[in-house]
């Protein structure tokens, strides 16, 4: 297949980068399609899962919430408010945001949160996307039952680079806990302990067949012998890799992260929190009955993890039973690292005419960040980590904590003081053997801090993530807010300036907004900043995240009003 890609000159792709920007931003107004208009109500709501009765904080009382139908050009007006007991925003996860950082959503780094009882109208417009994106809470973890699907449609007279299927279904993998999950991280956050695993994992909101009490209320997708239909997966659990399987049948991998890829087929996917797959599944077996199937892939060794499976029921039109049981289909093993890599490096951008591979050679920003665990001393205390220690985790051993009283974008855009230092190191400051069997304790402790890396507008960044060994290795899916970028490169172990970058893929790199960093293993990233805004990287497992293993890339303006971020809406929440 011939791959439609450009490898120009810094200096000319960042002046043709300028244009596309100014382009795609006067194009998006004259001809965006729709303006929607939404409403979310956070809200207390009574459901039962596992034989029990719950209290969960819900949008419009749905668990998940409503999925957003727009079509790329489509500007959206979406007012949250907020009638839950606790702060909350809405992050719309993969939304490139151009311009709008004000309404990407994390709490304290683009917006103060929405106390309860206030309100907060998040405006923004779909600008080059097309595919399966969501959106979810960003204030601590909201987001194990507050969130949805965000379904981008080809602009009007434009279609997929694949024949159109019969139906198109949102798969939306969660993780329950029998908890409230605000009690379960603030106990953790209050002891310096682990949180506790899971008691479920859940397909678009029930947990299926396997578990007790749940079998009435197992999700049916029907469907056509025959027919093709197009499967959206998402991983919205709160802490877990997930594989996954539709029975007896191939998976066609079509796009990841609302970008489309070269098709491949699979018997199983593997994805982070935070990640999409579309996959095209055709119903060309004995009419019948056949589980979807998810659970756990924990690539720490000795990392506590939810070891249940999620079940939903393809049922094909004419099954002769609605009672019968279909046979749990095979799943890779719980630390199938081998699997989870193979379905990684089968990724490859599409490539096509429609759908160009458009990156430069060379880089002017190349940063190196060690992400990882680690552990904090308790002074006078004994706290409930390992050996009266708390938990932490840190991206070049800064561990970075939430400003409280102006968001970091607030601080960017008046030029307010004191709120971050713009000093994050662009590497290590001690270098060791990241991935040794035995890092030494000295190295285990993460400094905490407010510390952002500038970018220049339009600067070429490259970024390697470094994953450690520190207390427990394990596989990060870091998230870049406001960007996609491309994988060029990963690999286990340590990462090599010298042999390493001979061996990156700079023909048809997969494009995503999150990465799977190998467990004791490392990603090469690239990305052009040409997104003005503050723009958080962190690891998708919030656990982690909770415990510091994030940073953030304040990006400047551009040269013009029109490749600089929006003056802030009026209704932007106060801290």
């Amino acid at each position: 297949m011939e791959v439609f890609n450009q490898h120009v000159p810094a200096r000319l792709y960042k002046a043709r980068l300028v244009l596309i920007a100014v382009w795609l931003t006067l194009l998006t107004a004259m001809a965006s399609a729709n303006l929607i208009t939404e409403t979310f109500v956070l809200q207390s709501t009574s459901v039962k899962r596992l034989c029990g009765t719950h209290n969960i904080i819900t949008v419009n009382g749905q668990f998940p919430g409503p999925t957003l139908h727009v079509t790329n050009g489509d500007t959206l007006m979406i007012k949250v408010y907020n009638n839950a007991q606790y702060n909350a925003t809405i992050h719309w996860h993969g939304v490139r945001q151009f311009r709008t950082g004000w309404s990407d959503g994390p709490e304290f780094i683009t917006q103060c949160p929405i106390r309860p009882g206030g309100s907060y109208t998040y405006r923004f417009t779909i600008t080059g996307q097309e595919g399966t994106l969501w959106w979810h809470a960003h204030s601590s973890w909201l987001r194990a039952t507050v969130y949805g699907a965000l379904i981008i449609s080809p602009m009007v007279g434009t279609t997929y680079p694949f024949t159109p299927p019969n139906s198109e279904v949102p798969i939306l993998l969660g993780e329950w806990w029998n908890r409230n999950p605000m009690d379960v991280v603030n106990q953790a956050t209050q002891t310096g302990a682990a949180p506790n695993v899971s008691d479920a994992f859940t397909i678009n909101g029930q947990p299926g067949d396997l578990y007790q009490c749940s079998s009435s209320d197992t999700i049916r997708v029907p469907v056509k012998s025959g027919e093709t239909n197009l499967l959206r997966v998402i991983n919205a659990a709160l802490n877990t890799d997930l594989f996954f399987t539709v029975g007896s049948h191939t998976m066609t991998v079509v796009a990841v992260d609302a970008l489309y890829t070269k098709p491949f087929q699979t018997n199983f996917l593997m994805l982070g929190p935070g990640q999409t797959t579309d996959v095209l599944v055709t119903a060309d077996q004995s009419t019948g009955r056949y589980y979807i199937a998810a659970r756990a892939y924990s690539s720490g060794q000795g990392v506590p993890f939810d070891n249940t499976t999620t079940v939903a029921i393809l049922e094909y039109e004419g099954s002769p039973s609605s009672t019968s049981v279909p046979t749990v289909p095979s799943l890779p093993a719980y630390n199938d690292t081998q699997t989870a890599t193979k379905f990684a490096n089968a990724l490859r951008s599409l490539g096509s005419h429609d759908h160009p591979v458009f990156f430069p050679q060379s880089v002017e920003e190349n940063l190196f960040y060690t992400i990882g665990l680690g552990l904090i001393n308790c002074p006078g205390k004994s706290c409930g980590g390992p050996n009266g220690s708390r938990f932490a985790a840190s991206m070049n051993n800064v561990s970075f904590v939430l400003p409280s009283t102006f968001s970091i974008l607030q601080a960017q855009h008046f030029g307010m003081k004191g709120v971050f230092s713009g000093d994050f190191p662009d590497n290590p400051l001690v270098q060791f053997d990241y991935t040794a069997q035995s890092v030494s304790r000295v190295l285990w402790s993460p400094v905490k801090g407010t510390r952002v890396k500038v970018l220049n507008y339009n600067t070429t960044v490259q970024v390697i993530l470094q994953g450690t060994n520190i207390f427990a290795g394990e596989s990060h899916p870091i998230h870049l807010h406001g960007y996609d970028f491309y994988i060029v490169g990963s690999g286990f172990g340590n990462y090599n300036s010298k042999t390493d970058p001979q061996k990156f893929n700079l023909v048809d790199p997969p494009m995503r907004n999150t990465v799977n960093v190998p467990v004791n293993g490392w990603a090469a990233i690239r990305f052009v900043a040409d997104n003005p805004g503050a723009w958080v990287m962190h690891c998708h497992l919030d656990v982690h995240i909770t415990w510091g293993l994030a940073m953030v890339f304040v990006v400047s303006n551009g040269p013009s009003p029109l490749l600089s971020i929006e003056s802030p809406p009026i209704d932007l929440p106060q801290c």
